[in-house]
């Protein structure tokens, strides 16, 4: 793995117009570059770490391009464990447009996406689960999302990786201990207690994956589809859910001809509600494709509400449909309109008046509920929400069974360390210990070029 030696700039605030902008400069050149162009009371590069100095940073010509505050970081005390310099200029695009020209004029370059974090994670200032979630901290929408990427980015799951990987190199050092003896038939570790550790050390990581559902529900949000026929009042619910009238309501069936998306945070998560056409028989070509779309929602979505009203029978044949679409475990059965008529309705799971709000908050909750399981998760949980650590886990533990495969089977040491060590590199994976170059690329590849 190469570890650059060259110096980058990037503005790392958003672009267009505001208060002020921040130009991030790293790298081993970045105090003497500035000196060239920041007149202030002193030289950059004799000022202590972590101080901040007011001065005129200048072009070639002499000509001032702005006031500026500079913020200093010596390495290794700084975000990207080098020399970091943070310009803060007046919030004009011009002015920090001249000013990434003028370094990179220089012996500076233009920062590629991700790259501070990038260097952060070489410089061993953040492990790989933790350089993610800088991105996840930047782009979460709701607060469970926040809450879930500051979890990781202050290292709780590193934490739990890194004490289950190191549990299984010194049960594998016993192991690989006993070859160097094989000869003389000594056993380090007993093989009862060897299936102990690695069924503990299993059932950690299993746990781990577990908390992987929720994890996604955290991270994304739950998408939850509004179904039912035409004029049971899905619209009214839709609109009663946002505070406001987003969607057309009236008596004339197939009034949503199309899917519409809205978004709602609910303590702190985020739900994306999709108000679907009504699904029935029709002959109109347009309604047809919106009945259809309808039907792609079902399928994608995470939670259904399976909306009927006081006013009409039961649609034994619509539900029927819903289940060769979607497991029946995600749908909740709500019976509008019970504002209207005072009959007991015992086959549905809640209960409500879009008109008046009744039922509407327990509604709110079963959803909230059901989207979340049955996890104890609290702040200092660790908990996966990426796609690349469920699959580094799982194949850990599939490795851990091939283990204990071989126990049973009383193969010899060889199989058993081969296996453990498999399952070790897969959680080192993880926490960035074993990658590869393909593999940061492509993570860093998603973050924006300022971080």
């Amino acid at each position: 793995m190469n570890f650059p030696d060259d110096t980058i700039i990037a503005l790392a605030t958003p672009s267009g117009v505001g208060a002020i902008s921040v130009i991030r400069i790293s790298g081993n050149k970045a105090f003497e570059l500035t000196d060239k162009f920041f007149a202030g009371k002193e030289p950059i590069a004799s000022a202590k770490s972590h101080t901040i100095h007011y001065g005129k940073l200048t072009d070639t010509s002499g000509e001032t391009i702005d006031d500026i505050l500079i913020s200093v970081f010596r390495g290794p005390h700084s975000y990207t464990g080098e020399d970091v310099i943070e310009i803060n200029s007046h919030g004009n695009p011009l002015i920090a447009q001249k000013i990434i020209a003028l370094f990179t004029s220089g012996e500076a370059r233009l920062a590629e996406p991700g790259e501070f974090t990038r260097r952060a994670f070489l410089n061993n200032r953040l492990d790989l689960t933790q350089a993610e979630a800088v991105t996840e901290v930047i782009s979460s929408r709701s607060e469970a999302a926040l809450r879930g990427a500051r979890n990781q980015l202050d290292g709780l799951l590193s934490a739990k990786v890194q004490e289950l990987r190191t549990n299984l190199i010194n049960t594998s050092s016993l192991i690989e201990l006993e070859l160097d003896f094989a000869e003389e038939d000594v056993e380090f570790l007993e093989r009862p207690e060897l299936v102990a550790r690695i069924e503990n050390i299993q059932g950690e990581i299993e746990a781990l994956l577990s908390t992987y559902s929720f994890g996604r529900v955290i991270r994304d949000g739950v998408n939850v589809a509004l179904v039912g026929q035409p004029n049971v009042g899905k619209s009214s619910i839709l609109n009663y859910l946002l505070k406001e009238a987003r969607a057309i309501v009236s008596h004339i069936p197939g009034t949503t001809r199309d899917v519409i998306r809205e978004e709602i945070t609910i303590n702190g998560l985020l739900f994306r509600i999709f108000d679907t056409a009504g699904i029935r028989e029709t002959t109109d070509e347009i309604e047809l494709e919106g009945v259809e779309r309808s039907r792609n929602a079902v399928r994608q979505a995470d939670l259904i509400l399976f909306i009927n009203d006081t006013e009409q029978p039961y649609p034994t044949d619509l539900y029927n449909e819903l289940l060769t679409l979607t497991p029946a475990g995600k749908i909740i059965k709500v019976l509008n309109k019970v504002d209207l008529k005072r009959e007991s309705f015992e086959s549905f799971d809640a209960k409500i008046s879009a008109v008046t709000g009744q039922g509407v908050h327990e509604l709110v909750t079963l959803i909230q509920r059901k989207a979340l399981g049955s996890s104890n998760y609290t702040e200092h949980t660790a908990i996966v929400t990426n796609d690349r650590h469920f699959e580094s886990l799982r194949r850990a533990s599939e490795n851990l069974s091939a283990a204990l495969t071989s126990i049973d089977g009383k193969m010899s040491g060889e199989f058993i360390s081969v296996d453990l060590r498999n399952a070790e590199s897969s959680l080192a994976e993880i926490i960035g210990v074993v990658t590869t170059d393909d593999i940061l690329n492509n993570i860093f590849a998603k973050f924006c070029i300022g971080k």
